[in-house]
């Protein structure tokens, strides 16, 4: 379920500056542009992370050879008289990404949110990364609009509502995450496996890895001491994750779990995931949001029953 909160933007986007940078190519400059007048807005903190890291992955796709990626926040107030439509009147917070990759031509833009309809070579656009981007801005109240132009780069402004700020802006990035217990991660995807192995290992974990669902059960059966925590992409060769996970109780009854996945979340139940309760973690994600998501689960935060 989504944890709404008032969030800082610039704190947020502060704080994915390193991932950012890890997923953008060698020969992408990363330029940050964090307005000071850009306020506060009320929503899931792992929403607006994926808005972010979504859009940074279109624009890093949209410059193959290269280029320069700026990431943009300010407020900007929208009158009664705007000619934007669809946006009530307010302020509001803009996150603006600016990439000068190939662009799109009216067409493409046309069916830019159809998931999957996203144009191919050379403008190189997911349309599913920016569904996913539409859908969550809608479901808070904002508005997404493009501005591209073939051979002129790309634009993205995310309007998202302005809310005063209240006493728990503090923020739980400044929380400490960290933790000594030992994680099996189960990720068939080697960039992905080895960025979970830095991200808990930088927090405090030991982890464990396996190649796959068979190379885990190994894995756990020559480690003798407890596993505190499994973590595992929900489809692996061989073995997924559901039956994974019940072969691996039935040894460890005490472990827990972490399903991870770029599935939605009807995919993963259709896995056989549904016959327990789940924690599930939706790729793509980012560093804060993964361990917020572990600290929960190692705390015994109930799950929510997939069904």
């Amino acid at each position: 379920m989504p944890e709404i909160r008032v969030l800082r933007v610039n704190q947020v986007v502060g704080a994915m500056e390193s991932l950012m940078r890890r997923l953008l190519s060698a020969d992408v400059k990363l330029s940050l542009r964090l307005g000071s007048g850009a306020g506060t807005v009320r929503m899931d903190p792992g929403h607006l992370e994926q808005v972010l890291v979504n859009l940074v992955l279109n624009a890093r796709d949209a410059m193959p050879e290269g280029g320069t990626l700026t990431v943009e926040t300010f407020e900007r107030q929208i009158g009664k008289g705007a000619r934007a439509r669809q946006v009530r009147p307010g302020p509001y917070v803009v996150l603006a990404v600016r990439d000068t990759g190939t662009g799109m031509d009216t067409e493409a833009l046309r069916h830019l949110f159809e998931p999957f309809q996203g144009v191919g070579a050379p403008q190189r656009r997911s349309g599913l990364g920016l569904s996913i981007v539409h859908g969550i801005v809608r479901q808070n109240g904002g508005v997404v609009r493009v501005a591209s132009e073939p051979g002129h780069g790309t634009t993205v402004k995310v309007y998202l509502p302005q809310v005063e700020p209240d006493e728990d802006t503090a923020e739980d990035i400044a929380v400490d995450l960290r933790g000594g217990e030992t994680v099996l991660v189960a990720e068939d995807e080697e960039g992905v496996r080895e960025l979970l192995r830095k991200v808990l290992g930088d927090h405090g974990h030991p982890v464990l890895e396996a190649r796959h669902g068979r190379d885990a059960l190994m894995v756990a059966e020559r480690y003798e001491r407890p596993i505190d925590l499994l973590i595992a992409d929900v489809v692996m060769p061989e073995i997924g994750g559901g039956e994974l996970v019940e072969r691996l109780r039935s040894q460890r009854p005490g472990l827990k779990v972490l399903y991870i996945s770029g599935y939605t979340n009807d995919e993963i139940v259709r896995r056989g995931v549904h016959r327990t309760e789940a924690h599930f973690l939706q790729k793509p994600f980012t560093s804060q949001e993964l361990m917020r998501k572990v600290r929960r689960v190692l705390d015994g935060e109930r799950a929510p029953v997939a069904s």
